[in-house]
């Protein structure tokens, strides 16, 4: 298994910035992708985007990309979600996700998810 915990969420105005980070635990050597997804309130989860861990290629959203960016550090098994011009229809919980395989659309792991709100 892979296990995985979310950091770096909290309070910021729209137009801030916040970066989110996750670190992974336990069989990282099976690690395909990393993702990160968010749901607010009565929403449905929504796809934020990815990163491929061997390649490094990412993957985004329509709605965050040009704001958001995900950067990986395979060293510390730690992937990274930089969030800027913040919108208060950001705000939701983010979580991140692990693919251990090439399947598309599948996520095998995910964290506690952490908080994220943006004032207006």
């Amino acid at each position: 298994q892979v296990q995985l915990v979310e950091s770096g969420g909290g309070l910021v105005q729209a137009g801030g910035s916040l970066r989110l980070s996750c670190a992974a635990s336990g069989r990282t050597y099976s690690i395909y992708a990393m993702g990160w997804f968010r749901q607010a309130p009565g929403k449905e989860r929504e796809f934020v985007g990815s990163v491929n861990w061997s390649a490094g290629s990412t993957d985004y959203a329509d709605s965050v990309k040009g704001r958001f960016t995900i950067s990986r550090d395979k060293a510390k098994n730690t992937v990274y979600l930089q969030m800027n011009g913040l919108k208060p229809e950001d705000t939701a919980v983010y979580y991140c996700t692990t693919a251990i395989s090439a399947q598309p659309g599948v996520w095998h792991y995910r964290g506690q998810g952490t908080q994220v709100t943006v004032s207006s």
